[in-house]
Formats: structure tokens, C-alpha cells, sequence
């Protein structure tokens, strides 16, 4: 006889009587944001001064939370409709954001690029799209390696702008900086505020389409393909609008934007993390 969850033990007595004895269970403790810190970790810079990371960690702790629970439960029951076939995802952006390059524009330019591709999507497969960039937290860089070497000088690689500095190829810009930390969560709130702003200020409204066109796109052959969609979809409108179909409904006239980046720099992600107060779970 074999038994896959219990161990049989025959006892001396009574050679045919069975005893069914249960495995013992390990208590697993529950997890925490600082859960990872009792676990092996790769891509953790290393700090020289802890104390003033410790310090940086417990700053952001006390900041606003980037995201509410709400809209993380929104995106959830969303995602379990694509699971089941009734939606599609779409998730782009940058490989890694940066303090030099940030700007309205270039966010706005990320937005509308996604707002297009969704359009595209929506439209050829008939099916919702969840759009989801990939900012806001898109800083720190995986590395083949904690080191690099340029012209005989070895340092810590550049692990991002949340991290370290890639310029110069100086000791002091590859040291692990915690207070750069405070800085990527400043630059994401306002690129969160911006997203905000543009996704239901009007900007994603289906009647501004053609507006939605890079400049660069413009006269290319890509650019002509969309131009032509877009014609489509607003002759629909214009049909709708005949018919009385009000146009400027929220479904119409903004959307649903998330984002999310890879949880790289635990330190920070661990700080960010906040309990709901309703349900009692974790959400970063």
C-alpha cells in the first residue's frame, strides 16, 4: 500500500491494525514588506552609508502612497478578464527612466503613443485594452555583472538613476546614493499627477485621435495607415452622435491608464508598501 500524505505505521500489538499518522506541519511565518530581507536577494546595491539609507527608508515610509488599493483592485478585476479571453493587454514604455530626460512632453509623448496602439487594438480585435505603462518607477537596471571596467578602472555598474549615476565614470557617481531614492519617488508623483491629468482632463477623448500622431509618424507610411483608422472611428462617432449617442460619457472621453515597473530596488519597494485599511492587504 502507498500513501502519498500520510505515513502508515504498523503497530507491535496488533500487526493488523493501522494507525494513519499526519506529517508534521511547519509553521510558516506571515508574510511582510521586509519579508525579502530573510531571503536570497540579487540586484540589492550596496550601500557604504546605512545609517543615512535606514534614514532615507523611513522618509519615504511616511510619504503618501504613489497608488491607492482601490486602483489596484481595479486593474485586478480587469487583468482577470484578459485571463479569461475578454480583454487584451497592452504594456509598454522606456527601459529605464531617467532624472535628465524627464518632462511633461516626453510623458505625455509615452501616453499617446500607448493611447494609439490601444485604438489599433481595440479596433482590429474587438476587444477591450487595458493599458498599462511601464513608468513611474521604472528606474533601476538589472546587471550581468556589480562591476564594470573602462580603460583599466573598475567600479560599481550603473544600476540605474534611483541608484547611482552613470556619468561620470567616477568612484563617487557609482556609489549607491539612498537619498536618490527620494528623488525618483518626487519625479514619480508628478509623472503620476500628469497621467491623472491626461487621462481624464479631456486629452484622451476620442474626438482629439488625430491628435494623437507624433510628429515624426506623421508622414510616414505608418502614419498614413493610422490616419486612414482614425477616419474610421470618427465616422462612427459622427454616426452616433446622429443617432443621439451622446458622446461624452467618461467611456468616451477618458480611460483607464496604470503603470507598473519591475520591483528591482527592494529597499524602496518595501518603504512604499502600505496596508489597506479596509481590507487589510499589502499593495506598493
Amino acid at each position: 500500500m502507498k500513501l502519498s500524505s500520510t505515513i502508515l505505521v504498523l503497530t507491535a500489538a496488533a500487526t493488523s491494525a493501522m494507525v494513519l499518522q499526519q506529517p508534521a506541519k511547519t509553521k510558516v511565518a506571515p508574510w511582510t514588506p521586509a519579508s525579502w530581507r530573510t531571503k536570497e536577494s540579487t540586484q540589492i546595491p550596496v550601500y557604504p552609508d546605512q545609517e543615512a539609507l535606514k534614514a532615507t527608508e523611513e522618509r519615504i515610509s511616511r510619504c503618501a502612497p504613489l497608488v491607492f488599493a482601490g486602483e489596484v483592485r481595479t486593474l485586478q478585476e480587469q487583468l482577470s478578464q484578459a485571463c479569461t479571453g475578454n480583454g487584451f493587454v497592452l504594456f509598454g514604455g522606456d527601459c529605464a527612466e531617467s532624472f535628465s530626460e524627464f518632462s511633461v512632453d516626453h510623458v505625455r509623448d509615452t501616453f499617446r503613443v500607448i493611447l494609439q496602439m490601444a485604438l489599433i487594438l481595440t479596433y482590429g480585435g474587438s476587444q477591450p485594452v487595458i493599458k498599462i505603462g511601464r513608468m513611474a518607477g521604472q528606474f533601476a537596471k538589472p546587471r550581468s555583472s556589480p562591476t564594470e571596467t573602462i580603460d583599466g578602472v573598475t567600479l560599481p555598474s550603473y544600476q540605474g538613476d534611483n541608484i547611482n549615476r552613470e556619468q561620470p565614470f567616477t568612484a563617487e557617481a557609482r556609489q549607491a546614493d539612498p537619498e536618490r531614492m527620494v528623488q525618483a519617488y518626487d519625479q514619480c508623483a508628478q509623472t503620476l499627477n500628469i497621467l491623472r491629468a491626461f487621462s481624464v482632463g479631456g486629452y484622451a477623448n476620442l474626438n482629439r485621435l488625430h491628435q494623437w500622431t507624433l510628429e515624426f509618424v506623421e508622414q510616414t507610411p505608418a502614419g498614413s495607415r493610422y490616419r486612414k483608422l482614425a477616419n474610421k472611428v470618427e465616422e462612427t462617432l459622427r454616426f452616433m452622435s446622429a443617432v443621439g449617442i451622446k458622446l461624452d460619457t467618461p467611456e468616451l472621453s477618458s480611460v483607464d491608464f496604470y503603470t507598473a515597473h519591475e520591483c528591482l530596488l527592494l529597499p524602496y519597494e518595501e518603504a512604499m508598501t502600505r496596508k489597506d485599511s479596509t481590507s487589510g492587504k499589502y499593495y506598493d
